[in-house]
């Protein structure tokens, strides 16, 4: 078993004082930078499977992911630390693959939202823990009010984690109410940070477009990158168009060319999880901002790029546009370059603009089409939402 190395990480030492927290007040706040363990140890010890714990009387964990390759990757990385395949006792449950797991289920947010709404007293469920609360995911957002919903009538003896890659827990915790906030140390690498600017200004993003001038700029970066440092590069894009494109225009790199997105093939988003002997060039969305390492990635190249939902009002209708990533975004993905050792970061724009970026994204709720949250709360039997305690 690889469970005796896990334990030294960060989040361990955090673990018994969040045990102390959830048996005392039955919620807690959980702070904790990439690459501590928060994802992977945290479940395993409140499940009794690691750092000496017995296993609760409750239930099972359940660990909400909001995307399918975090999910994915959390059961995988957990399983093998106990030296197990997945589907024993760590779980997975995403769209299109079931695996339960007799003590720990990792599932995404909408699959949670499917079961609370047909089961909302989670029965044979002891612990929740909301991973990445911070990204604020409108699916994410919901499953909390539900949970909190859930825990004030029918089962106030359901414990919630809400665990965060920031150190923004303020609001969290009051609305746990005034849970404990327990904090670990960073175990990130330092990053040297380089601005890599286009040499000449390019038209910004417009609805979904990118102009190809600016893709061409981050395929350039990315070579630089690959030639000045050593070790993977991982190129964050806005969407998958992008990333097929600026594939083209990395064909002869001396080096594999890996694509990492929501409809890339399960075998690929998993296989780019596994460590390869080749240099590769990682082009990934979002999907790879947190909950998850790469390995081998030293460098990361930032096209400062993002989608996020909008609603079309004279339509009616919701869609996706592309804008500037926030300042606590460029954090996170410049993160990915220190998990394991030290590393860089290409930042495809100058030190001024960074300046002027805003500091976090906007909650998803704020900004999206709410038909669906709306027929979400109808059938949970709130119409208005007037009772959920939303983020």
């Amino acid at each position: 078993m690889h469970i005796d190395a896990a334990e030294s990480l960060p989040a361990g030492r955090a673990v018994p004082a969040l045990r102390a927290a959830l048996d005392g007040h039955g919620a807690a706040v959980l702070a904790a930078p990439p690459g501590t363990g928060k994802t992977t140890l945290v479940p395993l010890a409140l499940a009794g499977l690691a750092l000496g714990g017995a296993a609760p009387a409750a239930g099972k964990v359940l660990v909400l992911e909001p995307r399918r390759l975090a999910a994915r990757a959390a059961a995988r990385r957990m399983a093998w630390l106990l030296g197990e395949r997945v589907g024993e006792r760590v779980g997975v449950t995403v769209r299109g693959e079931t695996r339960p797991g007799s003590a720990v289920d990792v599932v995404t947010t909408g699959v949670v939202l499917q079961r609370l709404q047909s089961e909302p007293d989670l029965d044979g469920v002891g612990t929740v823990i909301l991973d990445e609360c911070h990204e604020r995911h409108l699916d994410a957002d919901t499953a909390l009010a539900f949970l909190l919903d859930v825990r004030a009538t029918l089962r106030p003896d359901l414990r919630l984690v809400a665990a965060s890659a920031t150190a923004d827990t303020g609001p969290w915790a009051r609305l746990l109410g005034d849970a404990p906030v327990v904090e670990t140390d960073a175990a990130l690498h330092p990053v040297e940070t380089v601005w890599a600017p286009p040499p000449r200004p390019v038209p910004p993003p417009h609805g979904m477009r990118v102009d190809p001038a600016f893709l061409a700029h981050v395929a350039a970066t990315a070579r630089r990158a690959l030639a000045e440092r050593g070790g993977d590069v991982l190129c964050f894009l806005p969407g998958a168009g992008e990333i097929a494109r600026v594939a083209g225009l990395l064909g002869d790199v001396p080096a594999d060319v890996v694509q990492v997105h929501g409809q890339a093939p399960r075998e690929v988003q998993d296989a780019v999880l596994a460590p390869v002997s080749r240099r590769r060039i990682v082009l990934a969305t979002s999907v790879a901002e947190s909950s998850l390492t790469v390995p081998g990635v030293r460098t990361v190249v930032d096209s400062g790029l993002a989608r996020e939902p909008r609603t079309d009002h004279a339509r009616g209708l919701g869609a996706l546009t592309t804008v500037r990533a926030s300042r606590a975004t460029a954090a996170q993905r410049a993160g990915r370059a220190g998990r394991e050792a030290p590393g860089a970061v290409y930042r495809c724009w100058t030190r001024g603009e960074h300046d002027r970026l805003p500091a976090r994204p906007r909650p998803e709720i704020e900004l999206a089409d709410l038909t669906g949250f709306a027929l979400q709360a109808a059938c949970w039997g709130d119409p208005g939402a007037s009772g959920l305690a939303l983020p």
